[in-house]
């Protein structure tokens, strides 16, 4: 009998939620030129249950800690609720893994970190896309782009007007984009001149000392005032990973800046019930409909 219970158990928590099993992918990076090939890339694919029409789909892009947790080897916590959240409204999910293939671990610290390799996110995003738009079972002109702090920063590059990739594409753009407490939200990385060329929402902490809301405050509504379609809200008392399920506030002196930060994350469950509602409406608005 309790063999029995268990295998129950068990059976229940394997279906529970919204997502069917995950599908691992591969695909190839938009960052090959004359002097290198692109990269392979892996993927993890969630569909929502199944139908028999084409579906919507967002890409996510991990932080710098990776898609992988270093602990459990399964695919960190954040992006599994998100995924099933969004698999809930009928969303499919593609995530991109773009450290293990690369042979990197995280690339969180000032010594570990490789600007090449955050340099060619953006063109991982697009890959994703150009993959996503070669499966029947996916709306190639619905698809939306999702990153988190290193992914959130790549994020912002893959959208900027001036993007050189977005005129390589063989079909549609992103339809819209979330940046979680992106890195690089700056005029200083990003230039003064920078301004997302779809739909953009960028959710940040107020209190983040990793990814200071400040400067990303300034560099949305300048963008906004040259007619970009960007959307910021902060979130007063929150801190980096202010979504992640169940994270404790934790001080991360191991990846200290290079002036001095010592950067804090955990989740705020009242910023993350806001940013859950937030995401769903935006998603809602530019791929439902």
């Amino acid at each position: 009998m309790r063999t029995l219970l268990a295998f129950c158990l068990c059976l229940l928590a394997a279906t529970s939620g919204h997502a069917v099993a995950q599908e691992k992918v591969h695909f190839a990076s938009l960052d090959g030129d004359t002097t290198s090939p692109a990269t392979q890339l892996d993927g993890y694919l969630f569909h929502p249950r199944a139908t028999t029409d084409a579906v919507p789909a967002v890409v996510f892009l991990h932080g710098c800690g990776g898609l992988i947790s270093s602990i459990s080897h399964r695919i960190v916590s954040r992006e599994r609720d998100w995924a099933d959240k969004l698999n809930g409204m009928g969303i499919a999910v593609l995530m991109v893994d773009s450290l293990t293939p690369r042979g990197s671990g995280q690339i969180c610290s000032p010594s570990s970190f490789k600007p090449g390799l955050y340099k060619r996110r953006p063109a991982d995003a697009y890959g994703a896309l150009a993959y996503l738009q070669s499966l029947p079972s996916i709306r190639g002109d619905r698809i939306g782009l999702l990153g988190w702090s290193n992914g959130g920063g790549a994020t912002l590059f893959a959208v900027d007007r001036t993007n050189p990739l977005r005129r390589t594409l063989a079909g549609p753009d992103f339809a819209a984009a979330i940046a979680f407490y992106p890195g690089s939200c700056s005029e200083q990385r990003l230039g003064a001149d920078w301004a997302s060329a779809i739909p953009l929402l960028i959710l940040v902490g107020e209190r983040d000392v990793w990814t200071p809301a400040t400067p990303c405050l300034q560099v949305a509504e300048r963008a906004t005032a040259r007619g970009a379609p960007v959307d910021f809200h902060a979130y007063p008392g929150a801190y980096h990973d202010f979504d992640w399920p169940g994270a404790k506030r934790r001080e991360l002196k191991a990846y200290t800046t290079r002036a001095g930060v010592v950067p804090i994350t955990g989740e705020d469950p009242a910023a993350h019930a806001d940013a859950v509602q937030r995401v769903e409406a935006f998603f809602s608005r530019h791929l439902l409909h």
